[in-house]
C-alpha cells in the first residue's frame, strides 16, 4: 500500500519596493507632525516663560516708581530730570533683558492748557516701561503707570513751558495719528515723540530751542528748520519760554508721484506696402498682386501691355507736413513703370499739380520723390499710383514696395535725457535773500525716455533743461505749467525736448518694412559715441547733437548689421532697412 503524503502550498507574500516608499513616507509625514507639535510647544513655553519673567521686572520697575517721591520720578539726562536710567539690562535664567524707562509730564486739558486757565500746565507724570529680550524666543513686554503730585506746590515745582504741536493735511483736517518729533537740534537726538489720535499733542519741556518732525507712513513730513541750515527759515525752530505755552502746526499728506516721459515734440509715420497681398491695394487694373510683387495681369499670350493700381487713401493722424515718397521696382527696356500722387478734394482724387509738385504729371521713376514742400491743410489725404507698361508679352515690370513718409506731432521718446523739477513750497531765504525750495532736484530718464518720480508731496511743479545741455523746453502735458499735484495722485507727464539739431531714426525690415523692435543703433564721430535701442515703432531719436557727418552701425538678433553715414543738420530723418538672415 502507498503512502501518499499530500503538500500544502503557502502562499506568502513579500513587500514591493512601492509599498516600503508608500509606508516611509507615510511614516514621515506623522513623526514631522508630532515633531512640529513638539516643536511649537517648546515655542509657546519658552516665550510663555519669557513673558512672564520680563512682567515680572516691569512690575518691580514699576513697583520702584511709586515709592519714588514725585521730583525723583524722571530720567536722568531728560526732562522731567530723576533718578531712572533710561536703558538698563539685567540677567534671568540665562537671558539679558534690556529695560527702557520713559516718563513725561502729562497736561491734562481738563483744567486748561496754559495760563491763565492754568498756572502749572503739568498735571500729573507718566512712567513708562518696556522690557524686550532677544534669543531664541525674542519679545517683548510694555506698561505704564500715572504718578500724581501730593498737592500744587509739587505740581507747580518744575519749571519749564508747553509746546503745542498740530498736524494738518491738504484739506485744513487733523491727522489721524502723526508721528512727532522733538529733537534736541544739535546733538539730533530725539527727546519726545507722540502719536496723538486727535493729530494734535502737548508737550511739557524744559525752556530751550527744539527742533519739530512731523510725519507718517506713506505721508510727506514736514519740520523745522534753525538758521544754521537756512537762513531765514519759514518755519524756525520753536523757542520753549518758562510758564508759557508755544504753538506750531505742521501739513502733511499722502504722498503723490509723476510718471514723466521725454519725447521730441514731432515724429515720424509711414505708409508702406510691400505687395504680401493687395490689403492697401485699390483701383488695380490688369494688375495681379502676390507674394511680395506687383506686376501686368497675364493672357494665354503673356502679359497685358498696360496695367495700373493705386494704394488705398493715406490718412495721416496729426500731420504736420509730408516727407517724402520712396518704391522699390525692376523694369526692362521692353518695359516701364512710373508713378504719380493724388489728393483728395471732397470726394473726388485729383492730380496734384506740377506747379506743387514738379514732374507729377508724366509720372515720377526715380526714388525718393521729396514732398517737403506739398502744404498739408491742403493736401491732407494722399493716393499713391503706379503706372505698368511693356512691349512684350514675356516682359513685365515689378513694384516690390513703396513708402510715404510724413512729419507728425506724435511724439517720439528720447532716452536719458536730463531735466529739473521745482516744487513751488519754499523752506526759507538763504543769505542772498533767494528762496530755498523744498523740492529742487535733477533727473534722467532711463533708455526708453521714462522716469517714475515717487515721493512727491502735493505742490505745484516746474520742469526745466539746463541752457548747457542743448535741449529747450518746447512744452509740458499737462499744460500749463507750473503743473498742480493733489495727495495720492499718480499724474503722467510728457515733457516735450528739441535742440537745433537732432536725428530721428527709424529701423525696418528691408523686404516687408515692418518696423525693427529693439535694433542697436550706435551714433558716433570724434568726441561723441551714443548707443540706442528703437521702440515698438522701429525708431530712436538722437538728441541734442552737433551739425555733423556721423557714423552709424545698425544691428539686431535675426538681421545683418548694417554701417552707413549720415549728415545730421537741423531736424534730420532718416531710415535704414535691415535684410533678414534666414
Amino acid at each position: 500500500m502507498k503512502k501518499v503524503v499530500q503538500h500544502s502550498m503557502l502562499n506568502n507574500k513579500g513587500f514591493t519596493f512601492i509599498d516600503v516608499l508608500v509606508g516611509t513616507a507615510l511614516t514621515l509625514i506623522i513623526f514631522a507632525g508630532i515633531f512640529g507639535a513638539y516643536q511649537l510647544g517648546i515655542k509657546v513655553v519658552g516665550q510663555s516663560k519669557n513673558k512672564i519673567t520680563a512682567t515680572a521686572i516691569i512690575n518691580q520697575q514699576l513697583e520702584r516708581i511709586r515709592n519714588l517721591p514725585y521730583d525723583s520720578v524722571g530720567v536722568t539726562g531728560a526732562f522731567p530730570e530723576g533718578v531712572l536710567e533710561p536703558v538698563s539690562t539685567t540677567s534671568q535664567n540665562n537671558l539679558i533683558y534690556t529695560v527702557e524707562t520713559r516718563v513725561d509730564f502729562v497736561i491734562d486739558s481738563a483744567d486748561g492748557i496754559s495760563s491763565p486757565d492754568d498756572d502749572c500746565p503739568n498735571d500729573y507724570k507718566k512712567a513708562e516701561v518696556k522690557v524686550f529680550w532677544s534669543g531664541r524666543f525674542p519679545g517683548e513686554v510694555e506698561a505704564s503707570t500715572d504718578i500724581s503730585p501730593k498737592n500744587l506746590a509739587q505740581e507747580c515745582a518744575v519749571s519749564g513751558g508747553v509746546l503745542a504741536v498740530s498736524a494738518f493735511d491738504a484739506q485744513g483736517l487733523m491727522i489721524f495719528s502723526p508721528l512727532i518729533e522733538v529733537r534736541d537740534p544739535l546733538s539730533g537726538v530725539t527727546l519726545k515723540t507722540a502719536f496723538p489720535e486727535s493729530g494734535k499733542h502737548y508737550f511739557s519741556l524744559a525752556t530751550s530751542t527744539y527742533k519739530v518732525i512731523v510725519s507718517k507712513t506713506g505721508y510727506s513730513q514736514e519740520r523745522t528748520y534753525g538758521i544754521d541750515e537756512i537762513t531765514t527759515p519759514e518755519k524756525p525752530h520753536p523757542i520753549v519760554l518758562e510758564d508759557q505755552m508755544i504753538e506750531i502746526s505742521f501739513s502733511i499728506d499722502r504722498l503723490s508721484s509723476l510718471a514723466v516721459d521725454t519725447m521730441s515734440p514731432w515724429g515720424q509715420d509711414f505708409f508702406s506696402d510691400s505687395f504680401l497681398n493687395a490689403d492697401k491695394a485699390s483701383d488695380l487694373f490688369n494688375v495681379t498682386i502676390s507674394g511680395g510683387e506687383a506686376k501686368l495681369s497675364t493672357t494665354t499670350e503673356g502679359y497685358l501691355a498696360s496695367g495700373s493700381l493705386a494704394s488705398t487713401p493715406v490718412l495721416p493722424s496729426s500731420l504736420l507736413n509730408w516727407d517724402e515718397f520712396t518704391f522699390n521696382d525692376v523694369s526692362s527696356p521692353n518695359s516701364d513703370l512710373s508713378y504719380q500722387i493724388f489728393y483728395a478734394s471732397g470726394t473726388d482724387w485729383l492730380l496734384i499739380p506740377d506747379s506743387e509738385l514738379a514732374g507729377n504729371s508724366p509720372g515720377f521713376n526715380i526714388s525718393p520723390v521729396d514732398l517737403s514742400s506739398l502744404d498739408s491743410g491742403t493736401y491732407s489725404r494722399l493716393k499713391l499710383k503706379a503706372s505698368f507698361s511693356t512691349n512684350s508679352t514675356s516682359t513685365t515690370p515689378v513694384l516690390y514696395q513703396w513708402q510715404l513718409s510724413w512729419i507728425t506731432s506724435l511724439a517720439t521718446a528720447i532716452p536719458q535725457a536730463a531735466f529739473n523739477l521745482r516744487g513751488a513750497k519754499i523752506i526759507g531765504l538763504d543769505s542772498f535773500e533767494q528762496p530755498v525750495y523744498k523740492y529742487l532736484q535733477n533727473h534722467i530718464s532711463n533708455g526708453q525716455g521714462h522716469i517714475d518720480i515717487i515721493g512727491l508731496e502735493w505742490d505745484s511743479y516746474t520742469f526745466s533743461v539746463e541752457p548747457d545741455t542743448g535741449l529747450d523746453l518746447t512744452g509740458t502735458d499737462p499744460l500749463p505749467q507750473p503743473i498742480s499735484l493733489n495727495p495720492d495722485t499718480a499724474l503722467p507727464v510728457n515733457l516735450y525736448l528739441d535742440s537745433e539739431n537732432s536725428l530721428l531714426l527709424t529701423i525696418q525690415n528691408l523686404e516687408t518694412l515692418e518696423p525693427v523692435f529693439s535694433a542697436s543703433t550706435t551714433l558716433f564721430k570724434v568726441g561723441y559715441s551714443q548707443t540706442q535701442y528703437t521702440d515698438e515703432r522701429g525708431q530712436t531719436y538722437f538728441i541734442p547733437l552737433a551739425p555733423a557727418s556721423y557714423n552709424l552701425n545698425v544691428s539686431s538678433a535675426g538681421y545683418a548689421a548694417t554701417s552707413t553715414q549720415i549728415a545730421v543738420s537741423g531736424d534730420t530723418v532718416r531710415t535704414v532697412k535691415l535684410r533678414q538672415i534666414e
